[in-house]
C-alpha cells in the first residue's frame, strides 16, 4: 500500500474509535435510575391492585322492593326478539315467558327443547335464581343454548325481573333482609348519632316487601 492509502484508512480507524468514544460518553452522560413502575402517572386512575376489593352487590331483595315494572317492560325488549311473554303465546328462539317467576327451570312452556345443562339445573326460577340467571346465563348453566350475554346493571335485572313476575306470575316479593335494610338506610351523609341523642321521631322503619 501507498502513503496515501495508509492515510485514509488511518482516518477511516480514527474516526471509528471517535464514534466509539462518543457514544460510551453519551451513554453515561444520559443515564438514568430504574423506575420503580414504567408509565407514566395518571391523576385520578387507581390500579387494581390499590383500588381494593369490589363494593358488594345490592342483594337482589333489596333492588326489588324498589323495581319498576314499567322500566322492565323497557329492559324486557332487548329479549322480545326471541321471547314471547303473552299468556299462550308461542315459543320462539327462547321459549315463552309468561308465567315463569315461580315455575319450575326448563320445564313446561309447550314443549320447548331446553338444553341439556339448564334441565340439570333443577329447582323453580325464584328472584334470586332469575338474578343470577339473566347476570350471565353460560355462568348459570355452562351450556346453555341461550345466546344472551347477561345484563350487568342490577337495577335492570330486577325491574325486567318485577315485569316478568307481573305477566302471569305476580308471586309476593322476597322480604328484604334485616341487615340489608339497615344498609340502604345508611348514608355517608347522615350525620353520627351519639349515646345521647335520640333518633328523629319522624324516622321512617323499614317497610315489608309486598
Amino acid at each position: 500500500m501507498d502513503i496515501r492509502t495508509n492515510t485514509i484508512l488511518g482516518w477511516i480507524l480514527a474516526a471509528l474509535f471517535v464514534a466509539l468514544g462518543l457514544g460510551n460518553l453519551s451513554h453515561l452522560y444520559f443515564k438514568s435510575e430504574k423506575l420503580e413502575k414504567p408509565g407514566f402517572p395518571i391523576e385520578g386512575a387507581v390500579e387494581a391492585s390499590e383500588a381494593g376489593p369490589a363494593a358488594p352487590e345490592v342483594p337482589i331483595e333489596v333492588m326489588m322492593a324498589s323495581a319498576d315494572v314499567t322500566q322492565g317492560a323497557e329492559v324486557f325488549k332487548k329479549c322480545a326478539s326471541c321471547h314471547t311473554v303473552t299468556q299462550g303465546g308461542a315459543n320462539g328462539i327462547g321459549p315463552n315467558l309468561w308465567a315463569t317467576v315461580g315455575a319450575a327451570i326448563a320445564a313446561g312452556k309447550g314443549g320447548y327443547a331446553f338444553s341439556d345443562a339448564l334441565k340439570a339445573k333443577g329447582g323453580n326460577w325464584d328472584f334470586a335464581t332469575l338474578n343470577e340467571w339473566i347476570t350471565n346465563p353460560r355462568k348459570f348453566a355452562s351450556g346453555t343454548k341461550m345466546s344472551f350475554a347477561g345484563l350487568a346493571d342490577p337495577a335492570a335485572r330486577a325491574n325486567v325481573i318485577a315485569y316478568l313476575n307481573a305477566q302471569g306470575s305476580n308471586i309476593p316479593l322476597p322480604p328484604v333482609p334485616a341487615a340489608a335494610a339497615a344498609n340502604t338506610l345508611t348514608t355517608p351523609e347522615d350525620p353520627p348519632l351519639d349515646g345521647n341523642a335520640a333518633a328523629p321521631a319522624d324516622a321512617a322503619a323499614p317497610a315489608e316487601a309486598e
